[in-house]
């Protein structure tokens, strides 16, 4: 295998700022000594200040002349710390929730809108969260405010409210890169509110109601284009049987009949009513010849 693939561990421990494998030195064991002297010397009494009781969901990373005393974090449990020469720090490890302010932003159709969300993160490696940040739950605030209005300024106003949840994997992607130094890993990242003007959603509505208006009036003309390719067929079928025309308005009538009593409508053929009135027609011209 080549040398110069570093495993997995050394990586990881040039990645923390402070932990190296250097000796404390002669001053250093000669303080070591001293305060392992005066524990000693006031036993019972400094055993309760130096034994420490980290919970299961914390760690501690202890500091002993300034540098990091072990790449891993100890706990949980009982730990020693030495009065004089050592300070540890807690690190908490549950998922810790980071609400994100409205971000004024401008998207790539020029349109200002307000959106705000959540950031699911938690700290997973505790030397590298008290080693290589300052404040690290602070820095993963801002870092996520940042994100959020660079992912969505190069989003327009519409792919922000169809695609929230690509656009929120994306922001966690970012994030989780970005975070990884910090020993941060983010677990999730959600848009919560989607903030437009008045005026805008005004706008928008309208259109959205012309767009159904448009989409009714094109409905509605289909129909008509089918009832009337209907009735086609239905006179075709009517023209070839003359006593069908006669059962329909049979039935017509039976109901009119039910629904409404008081008003019957009896339609007659148009030949009857041409009947009548020829025989009438011709009686009226015969009777000035009588008399």
């Amino acid at each position: 295998m080549d040398s110069r693939v570093s495993s997995p561990e050394k990586q990881d421990k040039e990645n923390f700022v402070g932990v190296n494998n250097k000796r404390l030195g002669v001053c250093g064991w000669l303080l070591f000594s001293l305060s392992f002297l005066l524990v000693i010397i006031t036993f019972p009494i400094s055993i309760w200040m130096c034994l420490k009781i980290i919970k299961e969901y914390e760690r501690a990373v202890v500091f002993r002349l300034g540098r990091i005393q072990a790449d891993k974090a100890k706990g949980p449990g009982l730990i020693l710390v030495l009065p004089c020469i050592d300070v540890f720090v807690k690190v908490d490890l549950r998922t810790i929730t980071c609400n994100i302010p409205p971000q004024e932003i401008l998207t790539r159709d020029s349109v200002t809108t307000q959106v705000d969300g959540v950031v699911y993160y938690r700290v997973y490696s505790a030397v590298s969260a008290v080693a290589n940040v300052n404040n690290v739950h602070q820095a993963t605030f801002l870092l996520a405010q940042t994100t959020l209005r660079n992912v969505l300024g190069t989003q327009t106003l519409s792919q922000i409210l169809a695609g929230r949840e690509e656009i929120a994997h994306s922001i966690q992607t970012l994030l989780d890169d970005a975070t990884d130094l910090w020993g941060i890993r983010v677990a999730r990242v959600e848009i919560k509110d989607v903030r437009i003007p008045v005026q805008l959603q005004r706008s928008m509505a309208a259109e959205a109601e012309a767009t159904r208006e448009a989409r009714a009036k094109v409905l509605a003309a289909e129909g008509e284009m089918n009832a009337s390719k209907s009735l086609k067929s239905a006179f075709m079928v009517l023209a070839e049987s003359p006593i069908a025309l006669q059962l329909r308005y049979l039935q017509t009538l039976s109901t009119v009949a039910t629904e409404k009593n008081s008003t019957i409508v009896f339609p007659l053929p148009m030949n009857i009513l041409e009947g009548i009135g020829g025989i009438s027609y011709d009686n009226h011209k015969k009777l000035p010849n009588k008399a």
